[in-house]
Formats: C-alpha cells, structure tokens, sequence
C-alpha cells in the first residue's frame, strides 16, 4: 500500500492533532515542574540527621521506580476512585489522574538527579559563605543551587524527554492526547503509515525544540560560571545577596 501524501498533509494540518501534541506537551510539562517541585526537598531530606526521614524518602523513590508508569496511570484512574467518593467527581479528569500519576512517578527519578547535583558542590564553597556570614537560605541559593542546576540540566532535560513520550501512555485512560487521536483515527481508516507519521513528525518537532533549548540554557550556564569565576563567587553571592 501507497504511502497517501493527502492523509499525511491533512492530518499534519490538523486542529485535532495540534491540540492532541499542545495535551501532550501541556502534561509533560505541569507533570515534570511538580515533580521537580516535590523532588528538591526530598533531595535535601536525603541528607536528614533524622533516619526515619531518610528511610522514607528512599521507601518513595524505590517504590515508585520499581513500578511502571503504565501501572501507576491505571492505579490512578481506576482504582484511587474505589479508596474515596472525591475522586469519583467531575473534577476528575483523565488529564488530573495522569499528572498525578507522572508527576509522583518523575519525581522518583528526579530526587536522584537533584541528589547528585546537590552533593556536586564543593562543601567549602558552602562553609566558606556560612562563614561570611550568609543564612542557610542564602547558602542555598546564591551558592548552592546555581551550581547544581548546571550539573542537573542535562539529566533533567534527558528525564523531561522520557517523561514526554511517557504521556502516550494516558492513551489507556482515554486522555486525548497525541496517541490515543492516532489510533482512534488508524481504527477509523486503516491508514497506518500515514497517521503514524504525523505523530512521529510531531513528537520530533518537540525533541528538537526541547534539545536547542537545552543547548541554549548549557551555554547561558557555561557563561555564567566563566563570569562568576573571573569575579568570584563570592563576591557576585554578597551583591545578590544585598
């Protein structure tokens, strides 16, 4: 079977498929921030005096990447209604039970990416400033996280990436996102090649995208490290810190 340029054209071209890909990346997008939102505390707490915290944070991250998403998605959509009427509202969306389900399943993942990139700075740096007088919360983030998001930005983008293709997952709920409207039109047409390509071409667009702003924000972070260090670190933390 002929490859059909019209189908293609037609469907690349399409409102339904764009707003299927904007779905795809609007929930990649929220389910990825909440999860790096979740994912620095619990980071943080990894260096807990207290062990109980310790315990649990690594219970979290072992227990959520042990289990695959697919299962966490169905769990959340099917099953979280059994455990309480609220969820059995209109409220509750094929959309709201993906991003909770992503975005506790990312931040399993993120925690040991934030992890990393925290113990990567040089624990002088920290003394140093805490000696100048700087609070915990100046430490943190005037010398702290500007380094380690250096570190953590190529791994984060890599896992925003996975986290993307992941959302074709929620076609199981019947969220409308990229994949479930490629295969509710394949099953109404039997043109495989041709609707399979445009979701293709879409999740290429969104990569590439993703990737150059990854190589923009990597060079920003190379020229602001060159600076800082020509000025020293010091003394840029005291102005901001002014």
């Amino acid at each position: 079977m002929t490859f059909n340029f019209d189908v293609f054209w037609a469907a690349l071209t399409s409102w339904v498929f764009f707003e299927a890909a904007l779905i795809s990346l609007a929930l990649a997008l929220l389910s990825h921030a909440s999860a790096i939102a979740i994912s620095m505390p619990l980071a943080l707490g990894l260096d807990s005096r207290r062990k109980a915290v310790r315990i649990a944070i690594r219970l979290y991250v072992g227990v959520f990447r042990a289990i695959p998403t697919l299962l966490w998605l169905l769990f959340f959509w099917n099953a979280l209604p059994q455990f309480s009427p609220v969820f059995r509202e209109n409220w509750y969306t094929p959309f709201i039970a993906a991003w909770i389900a992503l975005t506790v399943n990312e931040a399993a993942y993120q925690v040991e990416i934030n992890r990393a990139a925290l113990n990567s700075v040089d624990k002088g740096q920290t003394s140093a400033a805490t000696a100048f007088g700087f609070t915990p919360w100046q430490v943190f983030r005037l010398v702290t996280l500007p380094q380690a998001a250096r570190v953590a930005l190529p791994p984060t983008v890599n896992e925003f990436i996975t986290l993307l293709k992941a959302t074709s997952l929620a076609s199981v709920i019947s969220l409308q996102e990229l994949m479930t409207v490629t295969n509710q039109a394949v099953a109404s047409s039997f043109q495989f090649q041709e609707y399979y390509a445009v979701a293709a071409l879409y999740y290429l667009i969104i990569v590439g995208l993703l990737t150059l702003i990854q190589s923009r924000a990597e060079h920003q972070f190379d020229w602001t490290v060159e600076r800082s260090a020509r000025r020293g670190w010091l003394g840029r933390a005291k102005e901001q810190s002014q």
